[in-house]
């Protein structure tokens, strides 16, 4: 019987049972007919079993660019947990903003403890995190669920998590307040910085870029009763601003770095609608990603999920949440709220152009990464890695399609002209697979319907909603060469 890692899990023929019930009550032998089902229909949500590849037949297949001279060597990985509060929706408030159950299929969430459709910069900064160092960023993917058909003897062990029905309407409500509200739109610091900043520098550095992260969000709550927004609200807080901003400029130039910051202290004012605000593609976080189903879909269960994604979820032994550097040079800051998307979830219709190569095993990350799921050798564990795209343009946190504001190096690790290379974010997430489940093909991604979990569909989603300060560490971390781990 598949072992359950996770806690949450929903049963397929406890599916049709709730949507035949009414039926059921005219003619009482179809509930036992369509409850005990067959063999054949019991598998009919399963992966293809062509999808399943035994990897030590797989020729070694993965490049990395060559490290050069003034290469970013560092690294650094940041704790937030592997989803152990369990907090799964299907939504994705970047790519189908505003639309519940839009993605279709559940995500994993670790970071941001708000996340769900209605998501937007004003709610996620609000929110609790699962992140040891406060790093509010929200970082989610689709689950992995073992299928093998028999989901009524697996309840017996794992029976389902109370739904948290109540809890996600009232953070959905509050999040539609949010977003209903004007919010401050001011000018990120952190991206503006020098790539190295001296340790002796760093300590008054971040004292100050907190207090500039504390002054926007105290405006932000003052700002919807403010009766004059721009005289009563964004012109004091340039005041605040513009102070903490010169301390940090005195800073550098005591460290032979100057640098003139007062142009970031005036921020702007941002209607709902997203207009008034700095031009940094801000408005374009509510617009879904072409060909996106606006349409709500309805919920097929309590726990909110839709037909074709079932079986027990598996959570990941291990969640690893990486930033790396450039083969080639330095590393700038991610602004604040710069949204990333990995992988196409609908690689099926539109193509190859943004699917990776996601799948591998424990002790195989090295040499191969497949769009197939892995067969592992025994005992070793079934592993995905997504190397999220670091080139930002230097201006937009978000586009139209959520991709051209940020794409990937080149083979040699080289951004293109007019981008520049920011952290590296490098999900690893790791699951103890029993290894008959593997060769039977009985383990699967979530995915949109018509994907029908074909492996090529996995995608994992970033939201950039790390304080000025935890950013800066970040850059300097990476940039100097260290290890760090928070």
């Amino acid at each position: 019987m598949a072992r359950n890692n996770g806690r949450h899990r929903i049963s397929r023929r406890t599916k049709i049972a709730t949507g035949a019930i009414g039926l059921a009550m005219a003619v009482g032998a179809l509930v036992v007919t369509t409850t005990a089902g067959n063999p054949g229909d019991a598998n009919a949500d399963a992966a293809d079993k062509s999808f399943f590849v035994d990897i030590t037949k797989v020729k070694p297949n993965v490049k990395k660019a060559r490290q050069q001279g003034n290469a970013s060597r560092g690294t650094f990985t940041v704790n937030c947990g592997r989803n152990e509060n369990g907090h799964f929706n299907p939504d994705n408030f970047i790519a189908q903003p505003g639309v519940k159950n839009g993605a279709q299929h559940l995500h994993d969430y670790v970071g941001n403890l708000s996340t769900n459709a209605d998501s937007n910069n004003k709610s996620l900064v609000k929110a609790g995190t699962t992140c040891r160092n406060g790093d509010k960023s929200a970082y989610f993917w689709p689950v992995i669920r073992i299928d093998t058909g028999d989901e009524e003897e697996a309840k017996k062990d794992n029976p389902p998590a109370e739904p948290q029905k109540q809890q996600r309407d009232q953070q959905a409500a509050q999040d539609k307040q949010d977003k209903a509200q004007p919010q401050v739109d001011c000018p990120d610091v952190a991206s503006q910085l020098p790539a190295e900043i001296p340790d002796n520098s760093q300590q008054a550095v971040e004292d100050s870029l907190k207090k500039v992260d504390e002054a926007t969000d105290a405006a932000n709550t003052k700002l919807p009763a403010a009766k004059n927004p721009d005289q009563d609200v964004a012109a004091p807080l340039a005041d605040q601003r513009k102070q903490e901003l010169d301390k940090i400029s005195q800073t550098l130039a005591q460290a032979g770095q100057p640098a003139d910051l007062s142009q970031l202290a005036q921020c702007k004012v941002k209607a709902p609608n997203g207009t008034g605000g700095q031009d940094n593609g801000g408005s374009a976080n509510n617009v879904p990603e072409p060909g996106t189903d606006t349409k709500p879909k309805p919920p097929e269960s309590n726990d909110n999920e839709l037909p074709g994604n079932d079986g027990v979820i598996q959570r990941p032994v291990r969640a690893q949440l990486t930033f790396t550097g450039s083969e080639v040079g330095k590393v700038t800051a991610m602004p604040k709220f710069l949204r990333i998307l990995y992988g196409d979830a609908k690689e099926s219709q539109n193509g190859p152009k943004n699917a990776k190569d996601s799948w591998t095993c424990e002790g195989f990350e090295n040499r191969v990464l497949m769009d197939k799921y892995p067969i592992c050798p025994v005992g070793k564990k079934v592993k995905r890695i997504h190397e999220f795209p670091s080139c930002w343009d230097g201006k937009n946190i978000d586009s139209t399609n959520h991709r051209d504001h940020i794409v990937f190096p080149d083979a040699n690790g080289r951004c293109g002209k007019g981008f520049k290379a920011v952290p590296r974010l490098v999900v690893t997430l790791t699951y103890d697979i029993p290894h008959d489940i593997q060769v039977k093909g009985q383990y699967k991604v979530d995915a949109f319907p018509f994907e029908k979990h074909n492996p090529k569909s996995d995608h994992d989603d970033f939201a950039n909603v790390m304080t000025q300060c935890i950013m800066n560490r970040v850059v300097n971390c990476i940039n100097k060469g260290r290890s760090c781990n928070e």
